[in-house]
C-alpha cells in the first residue's frame, strides 16, 4: 500500500510538472529571483484588472487605449516566457541565467515600444526610421524565441515560415507568388501596426482571454474544482461505470475554470482515472475516457477558451451569439459521452460505487423537481424583480442587485457551515464510498454565484464579455478573501485573523496562477498574429482560394475535409488559439467563397465553429496529443494507445462540425420557433446517440455488421434528413429577375434575399455565386432593395446591379458593379424534411426490438 501510495505521488508530480513545462512556465528560482517573478506576475494580473475596470475613466489615469495596452500585455507575456520558462530540457530550473533576464528585458522592451514612442511613431506613421526597424526585428526575433520556449517550435516554425514567404515571394512557385516585400515593409506592417502582431488576435486576449483566464484561476484556488468533482460523483459515481461518467461531468463543469485540455485532465483525472480503473475500466480507456471529457470542455459554454472570444472580432457577432450558436452541439456531444461510457460499462458487464444515498427512485425525483421548479422560480423573480428596479430606480438598481447578491452570498456561506468541509477521497484506497448528493451539492452553492454574475452580464446586461468578466472576477476576489472567514465565524471558529491571512495569500496566488497561465496564450496570439499580417501583406488569402479550388476540384467536402486534416495536423503542435488563428485565416473565407460558388450558402459563424472544433480535436490526436500523454501518466497505459483510444470516443465530435456545414439548424442558425427548436434538439440527441451506439459496436446487446451499417444511416438521415428530401422536393427555385421588386414584397419579414450572380472582379476573374442580403423589415420594396446596398437597372433584356455601395452588406458578400443577376432563389413550398424522420425511427425501433430479444435470449 506504501509502495502504491509512493508511486501515486510520483505520476501526481510528474503530471504537475507535465502541466507546469505546457501551461504556466516549470522555472521557479528561489530566493529574490522568484519573489521577483512573482511580483511581476502579481502586476500583470492587477494592471489587466486596472485595464478592464471603469476606474481609469472615472479617476482620468492611466487610461490606456488599445494598441498601448496590447504592447504592455505582450511586454509581460514576454518578460515571462523568458523567465518562466527555460530555454532546454536540460537548462536549470532553479534559476534564472544572466542572458535569460537580458533577453526578458529586452523583449519586453521592444514590445512597450509602441508605448514610450507612441507620439513619434504617429508621427512618422509609414515612414519608419532605423531605429524602428532595429526596434522591430530583434522585437520579432524574441517573439519567435519565446514562443518556442512556451509552446514548442511548431507556432515558431509556421511563423516563420509565413515570414520567410514574405520576402521570397517572387521565387516561389507561380501559384503562390507575389511581389515580396522588404525589410523596412515587413517589419513596419508586422511590428509598428495593428495589422500584424498587434493586431485582432492579441486585442481579443488583452481584452478578454486575461480576464477568463483569471476568473478561472481565481474559482480553482477557492476549490470549485473539487467542488464539482464531488458534486459529479455524489450524483453518478453509482451507476453503472459511474466514476466514468461523474468524470465527464466533472470535467465539462471544470471548463469553466480551465481552459486548458491538460489542466482539465490533471484537475479532475488524478481522482476520476483510478476509480474508473477500479470499477473495471482497463487502464487506456480510462485515460481516454478523461482526454475525450477534457477535450470537450473547452467546448462548453460559457467560458469556451481563447479562442471563442476571437470569433466575436473575426466572425463579427456577439458572444451571446457565439455562445448561442455552440451550445446545442457541445450539449449533444457531452451527453453522447456518458452515453459512450455507458455502452462501455454495459459490454464489460460493470458496476458503480457504493452509494450513501439511501432515497427511493421516488424521494429522488421529487427532489429534482423541487429543485428545477425552485431555479426556475427564483430565476424569474430575480430577473423581472431585477427588471422591475430597473424602470423605476434606473442606475440605483446595479446598487439594489449588489445588496441581494451580497445577502445571497452570506446566506449560502452560512449554509455551506451546517454541512462538512469537502474533500478528495484517497482514489488508491481499498474502500471509496461516494459523498452523500444532498450535502456535497449545498456545501458549495455559493460558487455558482460568481458563474451567475458572469453569464447575467453576458446575456441580460449585454456588457462585453471582457467587462462581464471584471465583474465575475471582482465577485471571485471578494469571495477569496472572504469565504474561509466567514465559515470559520459562521462555525464560531476563534483563529479568524490565520484564516484571513490565508485567503490573502489564496488571492494573491490565485492571481499570480492566472498571470502563469496566460503567458502561453499571449506569445501564441502574437506570434499568430505574424500569419494574419502576412496574409494581410501578401494577398495570399486569394491565392488559397485557388489553391484550395484546385485540389479539392470545387467539391465542399472535399474542401472541408482538408481543412479538417490541416486543423488535426498543425493542432498537434500549435495550442489551439494559434491553430485556430492560422486556419480560419486561411480557410474561412475559402470555404465561404467557393461554397457560394456551389450554391452553399455557409454561414461564417459556421465556418469558424468548424475550425475550432478540430483544433480542439487535435489536443487528443496521436502522436502528440498532450492531454493523452497526462492521462496516460496517470493511468499508468501506453499514451499512443490512450490518445487513439480518446480519438475513437471523440468521433462523434469530428462528425458534429460537418452535419452544422450542411444543416446549420444544429448550430441553431435559422431557427424559426420554439416548435423548431424544440424538434430540432430532439432530433439531435437522438442522432448523436444512436451514432454513438454505432461507433462503439454495442447497443442492446453486440451489434452485428449490418446493424452498425443501418445505425449509421439512421443517425445520417435524422442529422441531415434535407440530403434526400431535396431529390425529392427541390428546397428551392428560380425566379426571374425581372420580377425582383413584386418577390420582394411578398417576402416574408426577416427572411433574407437570396440571389445567383455572376460578374468579372478586380483580378480579371469570372466569378459566378449564391448571395444572401439581409433586408430590412420595414418600407416598400425599392427602400428595403436599397437597405442591402445595391441599386439595379435593366440592360438588353439583364438586370445589372448599376451600384454598391460601400460597407454594405452587398458588397460584404462580394458583389460589384455591372454584375448580372442571374436568377432569385425562393423557397419551394413542399412538406417539412423531418417527416423523413419517422421512417428512420421505426427502423430504429425494429433494430431495437430485435436486438432486445436477441439479448433475451443470450440470457436465457
Amino acid at each position: 500500500m506504501e509502495e502504491k501510495s509512493q508511486h501515486s505521488h510520483r505520476v501526481s508530480e510528474e503530471v504537475q510538472q507535465m502541466v507546469a513545462q505546457a501551461d504556466s512556465g516549470a522555472r521557479s528560482p528561489a530566493g529574490l529571483p522568484g519573489k521577483f517573478l512573482w511580483l511581476v506576475a502579481l502586476s500583470w494580473a492587477l494592471f489587466q484588472l486596472w485595464y478592464a475596470s471603469p476606474l481609469p475613466f472615472i479617476v482620468n489615469f492611466a487610461v490606456f487605449n488599445d494598441t498601448e495596452a496590447r504592447a504592455i500585455h505582450l511586454s509581460f507575456a514576454i518578460f515571462l516566457s523568458f523567465t518562466a520558462f527555460p530555454a532546454f530540457k536540460n537548462s536549470s530550473f532553479d534559476s534564472v541565467p544572466w542572458h535569460d533576464w537580458l533577453f526578458a528585458l529586452a523583449g519586453a522592451f521592444s514590445a512597450s515600444y509602441l508605448v514610450v514612442f507612441h507620439a513619434q511613431l504617429a508621427d512618422r506613421a509609414g515612414a519608419p526610421i532605423t531605429q524602428d526597424i532595429v526596434v522591430a526585428v530583434c522585437g520579432m526575433l524574441l517573439l519567435l524565441e519565446a514562443t518556442r520556449r512556451a509552446l514548442g517550435p511548431p507556432l515558431m516554425v509556421v511563423a516563420t515560415v509565413f515570414l520567410a514567404y514574405t520576402f521570397a515571394g517572387p521565387y516561389m512557385p507561380e501559384v503562390i507568388s507575389h511581389k515580396g516585400a522588404s525589410l523596412n515593409k515587413a517589419m513596419s506592417h508586422q511590428w509598428l501596426t495593428t495589422e500584424g502582431v498587434f493586431g485582432v488576435a492579441l486585442g481579443v486576449s488583452t481584452s478578454f482571454v486575461f480576464l477568463f483566464v483569471l476568473f478561472g484561476a481565481l474559482l480553482d484556488k477557492a476549490g470549485a474544482g473539487n467542488y464539482f468533482t464531488q458534486v459529479a460523483f455524489s450524483l453518478l459515481g453509482h451507476m453503472r461505470g459511474g466514476p466514468a461518467k461523474a468524470a465527464v461531468v466533472s470535467s465539462g463543469l471544470s471548463g469553466l475554470v480551465s481552459g486548458s485540455s491538460i489542466a482539465n485532465v490533471v484537475t479532475t483525472g488524478t481522482f476520476t482515472i483510478p476509480l474508473m480503473k477500479r470499477v473495471g475500466f482497463p487502464a487506456y480507456k480510462a485515460g481516454a475516457v478523461e482526454v475525450a471529457a477534457s477535450t470537450n470542455g473547452q467546448l462548453t459554454p460559457p467560458i469556451m477558451g481563447a479562442a471563442a472570444f476571437l470569433m466575436v472580432e473575426y466572425v463579427g457577432i456577439s458572444y451571446i451569439e457565439v455562445i448561442q450558436h455552440a451550445i446545442l452541439p457541445a450539449l449533444i456531444s457531452y451527453i453522447a459521452l456518458i452515453y459512450i461510457v455507458h455502452l462501455e460499462a454495459m459490454k464489460a458487464g460493470m458496476e458503480g460505487l457504493p452509494s450513501s444515498n439511501t432515497a427511493t427512485l421516488a424521494q429522488k425525483l421529487t427532489v429534482w423537481a423541487f429543485i428545477i421548479l425552485g431555479v426556475c422560480i427564483g430565476s424569474l423573480a430575480i430577473y423581472y424583480g431585477l427588471g422591475w428596479t430597473k424602470t423605476y430606480l434606473g442606475d440605483g438598481s446595479y446598487l439594489v442587485a449588489g445588496v441581494v447578491m451580497l445577502v445571497g452570498y452570506l446566506f449560502l456561506i452560512w449554509y455551506a457551515t451546517q454541512y462538512p468541509e469537502l474533500k478528495m477521497d484517497d482514489p488508491e484506497a481499498e474502500v471509496v464510498r461516494l459523498p452523500p448528493t444532498g450535502p456535497t451539492v449545498k456545501s458549495g452553492l455559493y460558487f455558482l454565484l460568481p458563474v451567475a454574475v458572469l453569464i447575467w452580464c453576458l446575456t441580460v446586461e449585454r456588457f462585453s464579455p471582457g467587462l462581464s468578466a471584471f465583474w465575475a472576477t471582482v465577485f471571485m476576489v471578494i469571495i477569496l478573501l472572504t469565504h474561509k472567514p466567514l465559515k470559520a465565524l459562521f462555525r464560531k471558529e476563534q483563529n479568524l485573523a490565520d484564516y484571513f491571512l490565508e485567503s490573502i495569500e489564496d488571492l494573491f496566488n490565485g492571481l499570480v496562477s492566472g498571470a502563469r497561465n496566460m503567458i502561453g496564450i499571449g506569445v501564441a496570439t502574437a506570434a499568430a498574429g505574424i500569419v494574419v499580417g502576412t496574409v494581410t501583406l501578401t494577398g495570399i488569402g486569394l491565392v488559397m482560394t485557388e489553391f484550395v479550388e484546385f485540389i479539392s476540384a470545387g467539391n465542399v467536402f472535399l474542401m472541408l475535409l482538408f481543412t479538417a486534416v490541416i486543423s488535426l495536423i498543425l493542432g498537434m503542435g500549435l495550442p489551439t488559439t494559434a491553430n485556430y488563428i492560422v486556419v480560419s485565416t486561411l480557410m474561412a473565407p475559402v470555404i465561404v467563397t467557393l461554397g457560394a460558388e456551389h450554391g452553399l450558402i455557409v454561414p461564417l459563424i459556421a465556418v469558424h465553429l468548424f475550425v475550432f472544433y478540430f483544433g480542439i480535436l487535435a489536443d487528443d490526436t496521436p502522436p502528440v496529443g498532450l492531454a493523452a500523454f497526462a492521462a496516460a501518466a496517470i493511468a499508468r497505459s501506453d499514451p499512443i494507445k490512450t490518445g487513439i483510444q480518446g480519438f475513437t470516443y471523440d468521433i462523434r465530435t469530428a462528425v458534429l462540425p460537418f452535419m452544422f456545414i450542411y444543416n446549420t439548424e444544429l448550430i441553431l442558425y435559422g431557427i424559426e420557433s420554439v416548435p423548431h427548436l424544440i424538434l430540432t434538439v430532439i432530433g439531435a440527441l437522438i442522432a448523436m446517440l444512436v451514432f454513438a451506439a454505432a461507433t462503439q459496436g454495442f447497443w442492446f446487446t453486440k451489434n452485428r455488421w449490418y446493424e452498425t451499417g443501418l445505425l449509421l444511416l439512421i443517425a445520417f438521415v435524422i442529422f441531415r434528413p434535407g440530403f434526400f428530401w431535396d431529390e425529392v422536393f427541390p428546397p428551392t427555385k428560380q425566379v426571374d429577375p425581372h420580377s425582383i421588386m413584386t418577390f420582394i414584397d411578398k417576402l416574408p419579414a426577416e427572411q433574407p434575399l437570396v440571389l445567383r450572380v455572376a460578374g468579372e472582379t478586380l483580378d480579371g476573374d469570372f466569378v459566378e455565386k449564391t448571395v444572401q442580403l439581409k433586408l430590412e423589415n420595414e418600407g416598400d420594396a425599392e427602400s428595403k432593395l436599397r437597405s442591402t446596398g445595391i441599386e439595379l437597372r435593366t440592360e438588353e433584356q439583364n438586370v445589372l446591379v448599376d451600384m454598391v455601395e460601400f460597407g454594405s452588406d452587398a458588397q460584404n458578400a462580394g458583389i460589384d458593379f455591372d454584375w448580372k443577376i442571374l436568377y432569385i432563389e425562393a423557397e419551394n413550398e413542399r412538406p417539412d424534411k423531418q417527416w423523413l424522420w419517422l421512417p428512420a425511427l421505426a427502423l430504429l425501433f425494429a433494430l431495437g426490438f430485435l436486438q432486445i430479444q436477441r439479448r433475451n435470449r443470450s440470457a436465457g
